[in-house]
C-alpha cells in the first residue's frame, strides 16, 4: 500500500530518508494521510478524510487541534525526549546567564572596543558585572521527565543541591535519578527552600491546583520563594504569570527571570532574560525528532501501532502476521467491544487477537483477522453508535 506525506513545515532530511518505498512526499495536505508539523498553527485548517495521523516533530502541541482530531479518529504524536538533552544544556546556560552577568559584560565591551585603552577599561570595570556561582546552591526541578530529570543529574555533577518535584514520574525516568537528589513531595517545599528553581512541567488548565501548571509562578506562590531567587522557564509560557513576575522582579524578590518563550510584555522587561525559544533548536534536536516523527508515523500507517499520541492510547500489537487488521476509533463507552465482535462474526471471520486501550474519553481497538475486511462489514461497523472512524490496516 503507498501512503503520502505533507511537510507543514521544514523537515530534518536524515528523517525523512526513513521513509520506505511505500512513502510518497506530496505539497498537497488535502491528500496526505500523514502531516509532519514543527510549529505551524494548525487550529483553523480543515482535515480531509484522507488524513490518518499528524506527527509533531516535537514535544509542544498547542498547535494543533486534538479533540477536534481525535473525534475524526486522526492520531496526533509527538516526540517526547528527542530534544531533551538540547533543552537540559540550555537550561544550564541559562543559571549560568542569570548568575553572572555575562550578557552585559559582553555588551560592555562591545561599547569600549574602539578604545585604545581598553584592557585597563575592562579591569577598570568588570566589577560591575561580578556575579555567583552555582555550587552549592539550591535548585529546585518540577517535573522529572525527560528535560527535568537529566537536567537534576547534570546539576548534581555541578555540585548543586538538587531538589526534585514529580507525582507523576514514571518508573525508566526514577531509576535515571541520582541517588543524592531530594524528593520532595509538594511544590510548595520547592518555592519555599531553593535558590534556583526550573519549570518542566506541560501546560495543565485544572480546577485542582495539585494539577494546575497554567501560572503555576504567581504572585501568592513567589511570595513563598527566598529573595534573590532565580526562575527558569523552559518548558511553556503560560506557566508564568508575567505581570506577577514583573512586580516581584522590581521589588527584588526574583534576581533573574529566564524564559525561552518571549512576548510582548516579557521580552522588554528589566531583570528578564528572553532566549528566542532555543531550547530544541540544535542540529541534534531537531534530528532526533525528524527521524521519531517519522518512525511513529511509519509504524501507524503500516502496521496501526501507536506509540507516544498525545490524544489516542499506545497500543502495539506489532506486525501482522494474519490476512487482516481493523483499526477502530470509538468513543469509552461500555459494550463496545462487544458489538465489534459480534458484527464481525455476523460475517463469519475468526478473530485471532484483539487489543484495546482508552484514554479518557476516547479509545482504540485493534482486531488481527483470518479474512479480509469487506466494504458490508466496514460499515456496518462504521454504524455503531459510538465509532469516529473504522480503518482497514491490511
Amino acid at each position: 500500500m503507498m501512503f503520502k506525506y505533507a511537510c507543514l513545515n521544514p523537515i530534518a532530511s536524515v528523517g525523512l530518508k526513513n521513509f520506505t518505498d511505500n512513502f510518497e512526499k506530496t505539497e498537497d495536505v488535502n491528500d496526505a494521510e500523514g502531516i509532519l508539523v514543527r510549529s505551524a498553527v494548525m487550529h483553523d485548517m480543515e482535515f480531509s478524510n484522507k488524513l490518518l495521523c499528524v506527527a509533531r516533530a516535537g514535544a509542544g502541541v498547542n498547535n494543533i487541534p486534538l479533540d477536534t482530531l481525535a473525534k475524526k479518529g486522526v492520531v496526533v504524536f509527538n516526540t517526547p525526549g528527542a530534544n531533551a538533552n538540547g533543552v537540559k544544556e540550555l537550561a544550564i546556560c541559562a543559571m549560568l546567564l542569570a548568575s553572572r552577568d555575562v550578557i552585559g559584560g559582553i555588551d560592555f565591551v562591545k561599547e569600549i572596543k574602539t578604545d585604545e585603552n581598553v584592557s585597563k577599561l575592562v579591569e577598570k570595570g568588570k566589577g560591575k558585572y561580578a556575579g555567583t556561582e552555582l555550587m552549592g546552591k539550591k535548585l529546585g526541578i518540577i517535573g522529572l521527565g525527560a528535560i527535568g530529570g537529566p537536567l537534576a543529574n547534570a546539576a548534581r555533577h555541578l555540585g548543586m543541591d538538587v531538589y526534585g518535584c514529580d507525582p507523576y514520574i514514571s518508573i525508566d525516568a526514577a531509576w535515571n535519578l541520582s541517588r543524592d537528589i531530594h524528593h520532595v513531595k509538594t511544590r510548595e517545599e520547592i518555592f519555599s527552600k531553593c535558590d534556583y528553581i526550573s519549570v518542566h512541567v506541560p501546560l495543565i488548565e485544572s480546577d485542582d491546583p495539585n494539577v494546575n501548571t497554567k501560572k503555576m509562578i504567581n504572585k501568592e506562590t513567589i511570595a513563598m520563594m527566598k529573595k534573590g531567587v532565580i526562575i527558569l522557564n523552559l518548558a511553556r509560557d503560560l506557566l508564568v504569570d508575567d505581570d506577577a513576575m514583573e512586580e516581584a522582579l522590581k521589588s527584588g524578590k526574583v534576581r533573574k527571570y529566564v524564559t525561552d518563550f518571549p512576548n510582548t510584555k516579557t521580552a522588554g522587561m528589566d531583570g528578564v532574560i528572553a532566549i528566542p525559544h532555543l531550547g530544541a533548536s540544535t542540529e541534534e534536536s531537531e534530528d532526533n525528532c525528524a527521524k521519531m516523527a517519522v518512525n511513529e508515523m511509519i509504524n501507524y500507517l503500516e502496521n496501526g501501532n501507536i506509540s507516544n499520541s498525545v490524544n489516542y492510547p499506545n497500543l502495539d500489537m506489532g506486525i501482522c502476521d494474519q490476512v487482516g487488521r481493523i483499526a477502530i476509533f470509538h468513543k469509552n463507552v461500555a459494550n463496545m467491544i462487544s458489538q465489534f465482535t459480534s458484527a464481525i462474526g455476523e460475517h463469519n471471520i475468526n478473530i485471532s487477537n484483539l487489543s484495546n486501550k482508552s484514554r479518557g474519553e476516547v479509545a482504540y481497538t485493534m482486531l488481527d483477522i483470518e479474512d479480509r475486511a469487506s466494504k458490508d462489514l466496514i460499515k456496518r461497523l462504521e454504524a455503531i453508535e459510538g465509532v469516529f472512524k473504522v480503518r482497514v490496516v491490511k
